[in-house]
């Protein structure tokens, strides 16, 4: 069933929606008053948990199975939320993977392929779906796009996921020139880059550990929590941030 346009209030994309920073970022904006499209690759009880608590705040959610891997699906997921809301106005491209933490000699090419085809293309391809609906030269009403990065993308990660970050890099580049070719046409494009962060894409990457490992060496001597990302992305689709375009907000830390 189609839900009809609610007059003023947002309707945002956040890709990887049902755990992690996804989850905290979708909590959050639904607290804010945003309606929620959200996707997730496999794990149904986890979205529909987290469109429970969104739901539960007043807003309207609508999650859809997607692999990000997967590029012609990825197509779909904003002529989808376009379909069912009537309009998209946000786009958080947060769904990523890291590939195995090691050497980068170690790093197989077919996972470097995967990781930026998760990380670089299917982001091209929301935010160019995005864009089209919202800007104003297209009959759009303008809207935001929020680009989550990571501190790797400036470290490079050495010995760790130097794949990961050239990923991350281009994430980076996205925003710029993005936010440059469409700020005359109402679009803001925005990246939030955490550092490391106490999620579960650590043991996906074969160290469950590892923000406790790091925490030594970063300045805060702790590592960061998903609450931390999402009040960052929350202000840069908010209208105090009506002026914030090109940003990298880098939650880090201290690194």
């Amino acid at each position: 069933m189609t839900m009809r346009e609610s007059p003023n209030r947002p309707v945002t994309i956040i890709t990887g929606g049902s755990r992690g920073i996804g989850a905290a970022i979708a909590v959050r904006l639904a607290a804010e008053g945003h309606d929620l499209v959200l996707t997730y690759r496999d794990r149904l009880a986890d979205a529909q948990g987290v469109q429970a608590r969104c739901e539960a705040a007043g807003a309207r959610v609508l999650l859809i199975q997607v692999d990000m891997g997967d590029l012609d699906a990825a197509a779909q997921v904003v002529p989808a939320a376009i379909a069912q809301f009537g309009t998209v106005t946000g786009l958080v491209n947060n769904a990523g993977i890291t590939a195995r933490i090691g050497p980068f000699l170690d790093a197989p090419i077919e996972e470097t392929e995967l990781v930026f085809r998760i990380n670089v293309l299917a982001p091209t391809l929301l935010t160019q779906a995005a864009i089209a609906h919202m800007a104003t030269d297209r009959g759009g009403v303008g809207g935001a796009v929020v680009n989550i990065s990571s501190g790797a993308a400036t470290s490079g990660s050495p010995n760790t996921y130097v794949t990961y970050a050239m990923s991350k890099a281009a994430l980076n580049a996205l925003t710029i020139g993005a936010s440059k070719e469409f700020g005359p046409v109402g679009v803001r494009v925005n990246t939030v880059s955490p550092g490391t962060t106490r999620t579960e894409i650590h043991a996906a990457a074969g160290r469950p550990d590892a923000p406790d490992e790091r925490a030594p060496g970063i300045p805060m001597r702790r590592p960061g929590e998903v609450h931390e990302i999402a009040g960052a992305v929350a202000y840069l689709l908010s209208d105090d941030a009506s002026y914030t375009s090109g940003a990298d907000i880098r939650i880090t830390g201290g690194n």
